[in-house]
């Protein structure tokens, strides 16, 4: 700090004053402070800054499978979102997703120093998770704890129903279903909405094949369904493994969508240019990450503290190649 005082001729209390953002530095002289701070390279002490401001201006986020899409895209709009707000974002992904490793990620978020948490994902371990600090503001999506803290989340029920009242409008008289796993916050009410629509509309409900979100485990679904003799349809609870029932039934000789229509759920880019062009129910995964920052800022400064806000972005329809009316024999 001194070197950056004696560069720009100025006093180390004027060169702290730039540093904490104070108002009563002239703008020439602000100037200056700020030319000398770039031409030695000097960073300002941001932990002393906070302590004194008593903020980090720093987001937590605790999410459990980066390599999973829709994981990854909203954590992009969280970053995206947190640079607009003026806040840095620290990130912990739980590659066990056992209780104790997400408190040992939260522990370490609190411990560096946050102003708020988002838990975008914690899979099984929500229910193992105990109180959080009473006056760190959380907001959370996809989670068991979406009871305890408020969320933002898409709305998986309408998504489900759009999909499967699709293909049975289409004319189909029952639909098929790849699942998530079991577990899964995401699966489980997509599972519970088809289920739903089919029962209302007087269909055979048929047994759930299990995948993990993998193209592969939608491939291996893809072939236990070809043996199937009356199956028209299919729903997919993600766009993945939509793909993997794609290509085991091309395998097979079964033509999507002449013998057989898939519906997908997600809509990532690679839906519209594969081949056939997916049909999908989209998730706008960037507009949770951004009002996910939203809530928590909110929270930060003060406003809705202690409010259980539960926002549910709705989902869309996008139909393509992928499904159509069933053959008349």
């Amino acid at each position: 700090m001194r070197d950056v005082a004696a560069l720009a001729g100025v006093s180390a209390q004027t060169v702290s004053r730039v540093s904490n953002g104070a108002d009563v530095v002239r703008p020439q002289t602000r100037r200056r402070v700020e030319e000398a701070m770039l031409r030695l390279g000097y960073v300002p002490n941001r932990a002393a800054r906070s302590l004194r401001r008593g903020s980090f201006l720093s987001i937590g986020v605790v999410v459990a499978q980066l390599d999973q899409t829709g994981e990854a895209l909203v954590t992009a709009g969280i970053v995206d979102a947190a640079e607009k707000f003026g806040y840095t974002v620290s990130l912990v992904q739980v590659s066990t997703p056992g209780g104790n490793a997400v408190v040992g990620a939260i522990d370490r978020l609190v411990a560096s120093g946050v102003d708020g948490l988002i838990i975008v994902q914690a899979g099984p371990a929500d229910s193992d998770i105990g109180a959080l600090p009473l006056d760190l503001p959380v907001v959370v999506s996809n989670t068991k704890l979406m009871d305890r803290y408020s969320a933002v989340v898409s709305d998986q029920v309408q998504g489900s129903r759009l999909a499967t009242t699709y293909l049975l409008g289409l004319g189909h008289q029952t639909v098929y279903h790849v699942s998530g796993p079991i577990e899964s916050m995401s699966a489980a009410p997509r599972t519970g909405a088809w289920r739903r629509v089919l029962l209302e509309q007087g269909a055979v409900v048929p047994d759930p094949i299990v995948g993990d979100w993998s193209a592969e485990s939608g491939y291996i679904a893809g072939k236990k369904l070809a043996t199937e003799r009356n199956i028209t349809a299919v729903y997919c609870a993600n766009d993945e493994m939509a793909f993997g029932v794609i290509r085991a039934f091309s395998e097979e000789g079964i033509s999507v969508p002449n013998k057989v229509s898939v519906v997908g759920f997600d809509d990532i880019s690679l839906s519209k240019y594969f081949l056939p062009a997916l049909t999908t129910v989209r998730q706008d995964f960037r507009r949770i990450g951004h009002e996910l920052v939203e809530v928590i800022v909110d929270q930060i400064q003060g406003q809705n503290r202690g409010a259980h806000i539960q926002r549910l972005i709705p989902c869309e329809l996008k139909p393509r190649g992928s499904a159509a009316p069933p053959q008349t024999s």
